[in-house]
């Protein structure tokens, strides 16, 4: 395993010092380790990397579990692991599906490592769908969110399920009181990357005020003065995030809602929009302030204040990612104040009162009825919309295929042409669907 050809898949052009320190740990230690670290620091290749090397990619055993607090996380930690493109095989495994379909994709994919969330893998192991024999490796991503009183039982009881762990590795972005015993740990080296002041200096924070109570029109001015760069607005509660995201479409914005009252399919689109360019503002819980691995997000709207600290730090943690710069804004209302652990003076932000349209996107996302069941590469998806629908490779954005779709962002000028010139036309010999995601 060459460690330079997997940045250099990643578009990474070094390790930074916590990855460096993690990967010594794992490849030079019999320890387990603790790793704390802010949130886009890189802690998911921290230990992906290094425990890709330990895996043996000629058994067809289980012997990496991944345990996350949450659908999105294990999706984002297997999109990683998988364009890591080291030989191994992954899956994610999470609630809202059926578990009969993961059950044959586990005896069809074989994983080596698994990504999946406290229940799910509670239920697969009672089944006997997966075999703990082999399982030497546990990671326990985002272990402060885990661990808390709400997953203590299931925890425990999948903990004490994968009796052959032989390493633990547990992470996070803020620190715990206190590792409960059930989680078995050995010999721990603990590497702690924190810092009193959570936020990197390459975040910008500011405050904003509304004049009104009611913030909507507020929050329409400070969007329309970022231009076309693509923010986060996090709310508290699910209907708030429906009424603003409804509030900003009528405006002329093109908006990504999320909320744990959304279907997985619903959430997973609305994700990818937001991700590859279709969509320049994505409004969500705290939902969206974990698990999320977007790049390029460059600024983070507190509608509602955060509820406390950790809340916070996740959040702004979604912006200036790997090293990049980003911009955190409070908005607030007449009788609002910013929260005590709010230690330096943010700096004034005006809103401007003269603003045009919402910027558009300058792409769209297109649902493509064919995937991996139907043996469809990206290239294939790319042949297919370059060759039939007419486009040329600066038009194309990122393509994904699923097991029984693809998606592609494409120009937004051009995606009513790609759906008239692919209607009824074959995707490697089968007719397929062709249609736009709004």
């Amino acid at each position: 395993m060459k460690v330079l050809d997997i940045l250099q898949r990643l578009n990474i052009e070094s390790l930074n010092k916590m990855q460096y320190q993690a990967g010594d740990v794992m490849v030079n230690t019999n320890s387990d380790l603790v790793l704390l670290s802010a949130t886009g620091s890189g802690k998911t290749l921290a230990y992906l990397l290094p425990l890709a090397g330990m895996m043996n990619p000629d058994s067809d055993m289980l012997q990496a579990v991944v345990i996350v607090p949450g659908r999105e996380l294990a999706l984002q930690s297997h999109d990683v692991f998988t364009r890591m493109g080291c030989g191994l095989r992954s899956m994610a495994l999470y609630g809202g599906r059926a578990a009969m379909e993961e059950h044959r994709n586990l005896c069809k994919v074989k994983p080596h490592i698994i990504f999946a969330t406290p229940g799910r893998l509670n239920d697969h192991l009672d089944k006997g769908n997966i075999t703990a024999a082999g399982v030497r490796f546990l990671v326990i991503d985002e272990f402060d969110k885990c661990l808390k009183m709400g997953f203590h039982d299931e925890m425990s009881a999948v903990i004490s399920k994968l009796s052959y762990v032989e390493r633990r590795v547990l992470l996070s972005a803020t620190d715990a009181d206190e590792i409960p015993h059930f989680v078995n740990m050995g010999k721990v080296v603990r590497l702690n990357f924190l810092t009193e002041n959570q936020i990197p200096d390459r975040i910008n924070v500011f405050v904003t005020k509304s004049k009104q109570k009611d913030k909507l029109d507020a929050l329409y001015l400070l969007l329309c003065s970022f231009g076309e760069s693509s923010s986060i607005v996090f709310l508290n509660y699910r209907d708030s995030v429906e009424r603003v995201a409804d509030y900003l479409r009528d405006k002329g914005f093109v908006v990504s809602a999320f909320h744990g009252g959304l279907d997985q399919k619903a959430r997973e689109d609305a994700v990818y929009r937001f991700y590859n360019g279709s969509a320049s503002v994505l409004v969500g819980t705290d939902l969206a302030s974990r698990g999320l691995d977007i790049p390029d997000v460059d600024n983070i709207v507190h509608y509602h204040l955060p509820l406390g600290e950790e809340e916070y730090v996740h959040r702004v943690g979604r912006t200036g990612r790997w090293q990049a710069d980003g911009r955190a804004f409070f908005l607030l209302g007449p009788d609002e104040t910013l929260p005590e652990y709010i230690k330096d003076t943010p700096a004034t932000y005006v809103l401007p009162s003269d603003v045009g349209t919402p910027p558009q996107p300058r792409m769209v996302t297109l649902y493509i009825g064919k995937g991996k069941k139907d043996k469809i590469s990206k290239g294939d998806v790319l042949g297919f919309l370059c060759k039939i629908g007419g486009l040329k490779g600066s038009d194309i954005g990122r393509i994904d295929v699923k097991e029984r779709c693809s998606y592609a962002a494409v120009s937004r000028d051009k995606w009513k042409s790609v759906i008239e010139k692919t209607a009824g036309e074959k995707l490697k010999g089968i007719k397929t669907v062709v249609e736009l995601i709004k």
